[in-house]
C-alpha cells in the first residue's frame, strides 16, 4: 500500500454573509423603459472609462487616486453614483487579478505534468497516483510543441502579474467573441448589438443605513413605489421633485418579501441593481443586503441526532441517514438533477434537488448534513487525464462551488448545519466497507451510495472502516465488545444480555411453567443459603 495522504479535520461551514432577492419590473410605460435605458447606457459609459483608469494605473493605486476618480465622476452623475461606479470598478478589476493568479497556476500545474510525461519512455505505463509516458512518438512531439507554447503563456502571464496588468471586457469576453459566430449562435447583428449594450449597462446603488428606505439613489418605498436619482445629464426627464422619476410599476418580491420590508422600514441599508434581460425583452430589479453573521455551532452538538451524507454526482445526490453511532438507518435516497441546458435551468435543477434534501432531513429529524469539501481547480487538465475527455468534461460539469453556497444559504434559513469533509478515499473506502454488507435481496447499494455512508462518519469522527468479526470461539461477552459502532462510554451500547425471568427453554414462554417465580431454583445448595431457598423439579414423566 502507498503513503495515504493526511486528512483534514471535518468543520462546519458558515452560513450566507448576505441575500439577494430578484423581483420583474411588471407594467413599465414605454416613458419609463426609456428613461431606465438612457440612464443605464450614460452610467455604463461613465463606468467603462472608470475601469479603463483603474487598468491604466495598475499596480500604483492607491486610495487618493480613488478619490480623484470619483471627483471626475461626480459632476456627471452625482456622488452616489460616483461611489457606486467607482466601487464596482475596484471590485471587477480585484476579481481580474485573481482570476490571473488562478491561471498563472493552471499553466504552471500542465507545464509539470507534460515535462513528467515527457522525461519517460515512450509507452511507459502510468501508475494510480502519476501518469506515465506518452503511448507513441507522434503524440510525444506534439506534446513537446504544446510545451512550448504553454512555456510562452506562463512567460506573458507572468509579466502582465508583476506589470499589475488585467484584461477585462466589460459586457465578458464570451459575448464579445460571439460577435464572430453570428450563424453558429443564431444571432443577428442587430440582436447581438442589443445584448452587448445591455450587459454593458450600468444601473446599481449600494444602499446607506439610517437613509430613507435605506437608499438614496433608487429607492423602493414600502408599499412598493420604484423611484431613481437622475444623473445630472438628464434631470430635465424627471417626473418628481429633487431631481427623481417615479416608475410607473409596482415592486413587490416573492421570496423574502417580510424580511425586506422589515429592513425598508427600519431604513437599513439595501442595494439594489436594475438589469435588462434581452432575450425575454424584461427589466428585473434585485435587492441584495448583508446578513448578521449566525454563530457557528460545534461540530459535537451538531451531530448529537444523528447525521445525513450526501455524496454529490453528475446527475444525482446520494444521502444516506446515519444514526448516532454511525450505523446506517433506513433507505438511501437519491436527488436527482440535469445539468444540461441555459445557466438558469441548471440553477433551478440544483436548488430543486437541494430543497427534497433539506425536506428529508427535517423530516428525520436530523441537524446535520455531511458533504465533500470538493475542489476540481487543478484536476481537470487535459495534460493530467490525457485523452479521457469524458472524464474531463464529468468532473468539469460538477457543480461544486454552486452547490456548497446553495446548501449553505438554503440549510441556513432552515436550521440545519452544514459538515464539510476531507473527500479522500470515501468513494473507494466506501465501496470498499460497506457497499457489500449493505446489499440486500431486494436492493443493490451502489458505490455512490456506499460513499455517502463514508461521508457521514467521517463527519461524525467514526472510522470508516467496518471491524470484521472476530473467530466463533472469541463471540463472548466476555471478550467485550464485538463492534465498533458504539464507544464505551456512549449509554445503551452493545453489552451483556440482560437476564429475562422466565426458563430458558424456548418450548415455554416468559413468565410461565413451575420455576417461573423463583429463579434460584436449579442454583447449587449452599450458595447464599441465608437467601436462597432450595426447591427440586418434578420428575419428568416417561413417555
Amino acid at each position: 500500500m502507498g503513503e495515504l495522504r493526511s486528512l483534514a479535520a471535518p468543520f462546519v461551514a458558515s452560513g450566507p454573509s448576505g441575500v439577494a432577492v430578484r423581483t420583474r419590473l411588471r407594467e413599465l410605460t414605454p416613458d419609463d423603459e426609456m428613461v431606465l435605458r438612457l440612464v443605464g447606457g450614460h452610467l455604463g459609459s461613465l463606468a467603462s472609462k472608470d475601469l479603463k483608469a483603474r487598468c491604466r494605473d495598475g499596480l500604483s493605486y492607491s486610495g487618493q487616486a480613488w478619490a480623484v476618480r470619483k471627483r471626475e465622476l461626480t459632476p456627471l452623475s452625482s456622488s452616489r453614483w460616483a461611489g457606486s461606479i467607482t466601487k464596482a470598478t475596484h471590485d471587477q478589476w480585484a476579481l481580474a487579478r485573481r482570476g490571473q493568479w488562478a491561471h498563472l497556476q493552471h499553466l504552471e500545474a500542465g507545464i509539470r505534468t507534460i515535462e513528467n510525461r515527457l522525461s519517460q519512455p515512450v509507452g511507459q505505463k502510468g501508475t494510480k497516483k502519476a501518469p506515465g509516458g506518452y503511448r507513441s512518438a507522434r503524440e510525444w512531439h506534439a506534446k513537446s510543441r504544446r510545451l512550448r507554447v504553454l512555456e510562452d503563456r506562463l512567460t506573458a502571464a507572468r509579466a502582465d502579474r508583476e506589470a499589475g496588468i488585467v484584461h477585462v471586457v466589460r459586457g465578458g469576453k464570451r459575448l464579445a467573441r460571439t460577435r464572430h459566430h453570428l450563424e453558429a449562435a443564431h444571432l443577428t447583428g442587430s440582436a447581438w448589438r442589443g445584448r452587448w449594450e445591455a450587459e454593458r449597462w450600468f444601473c446599481q446603488a449600494d444602499g446607506e443605513s439610517g437613509k430613507r428606505y435605506g437608499n438614496e439613489t433608487i429607492r423602493i418605498s414600502p408599499d412598493g413605489e420604484a423611484s431613481i436619482k437622475l444623473p445630472a445629464p438628464l434631470t430635465h426627464l424627471a417626473n418628481a421633485p429633487h431631481g427623481r422619476y417615479v416608475l410607473a410599476c409596482r415592486v413587490a418580491f416573492a421570496h423574502r418579501g417580510t424580511e425586506w420590508a422589515d429592513r425598508v422600514a427600519a431604513n437599513r441599508a439595501i442595494a439594489y441593481r436594475i438589469h435588462y434581460d434581452a432575450d425575454r425583452d424584461r427589466w428585473y430589479l434585485t435587492a441584495a443586503w448583508q446578513l448578521s453573521p449566525t454563530p457557528t455551532v460545534p461540530i459535537e452538538a451538531a451531530v448529537t441526532h444523528g447525521v445525513i451524507g450526501v455524496d454529490m454526482n453528475a446527475d444525482h445526490l446520494a444521502a444516506w441517514r446515519l444514526d448516532t453511532h454511525g450505523n446506517p438507518t433506513g433507505a438511501p435516497r437519491r436527488f436527482f438533477y440535469d445539468l444540461t441546458g441555459t445557466a438558469p435551468h441548471r440553477d433551478a435543477q440544483v436548488r430543486h434537488a437541494l430543497t427534497r434534501l433539506l425536506h428529508w432531513a427535517r423530516a428525520c429529524g436530523v441537524q446535520a448534513i455531511a458533504v465533500e469539501d470538493l475542489d476540481f481547480g487543478a484536476e481537470k487538465t487535459r495534460e493530467k487525464h490525457g485523452r479521457r475527455k469524458r472524464f474531463r468534461q464529468l468532473i468539469s460539469g460538477l457543480p461544486t462551488g454552486q452547490l456548497r453556497a446553495r446548501l449553505a444559504s438554503m440549510a441556513d434559513a432552515t436550521g440545519i448545519a452544514v459538515i464539510a469533509v476531507d473527500p479522500a478515499y470515501t468513494s473507494k473506502w466506501g465501496a470498499q466497507h460497506w457497499q457489500k454488507p449493505l446489499a440486500t435481496t431486494t436492493r443493490k447499494t451502489t458505490r455512490h451510495e456506499a460513499a455517502a455512508v463514508a461521508i457521514g462518519r467521517r463527519a461524525q469522527g467514526h472510522s470508516i472502516r467496518r471491524r470484521t468479526a472476530p473467530p466463533p470461539a472469541h463471540r463472548s461477552d466476555e471478550q467485550g465488545h464485538r463492534t465498533v459502532q458504539a464507544d464505551r462510554r456512549v449509554p445503551g451500547r452493545e453489552g451483556t444480555r440482560p437476564r429475562i425471568p422466565g426458563p430458558r427453554t424456548r418450548s415455554v414462554s416468559a413468565g410461565r411453567g413451575a420455576n417461573a417465580g423463583n429463579q434460584n431454583a436449579q442454583h447449587r445448595p449452599g450458595r447464599s443459603a441465608e437467601h436462597e431457598t432450595w426447591q427440586q423439579d418434578s420428575l419428568p414423566l416417561s413417555p
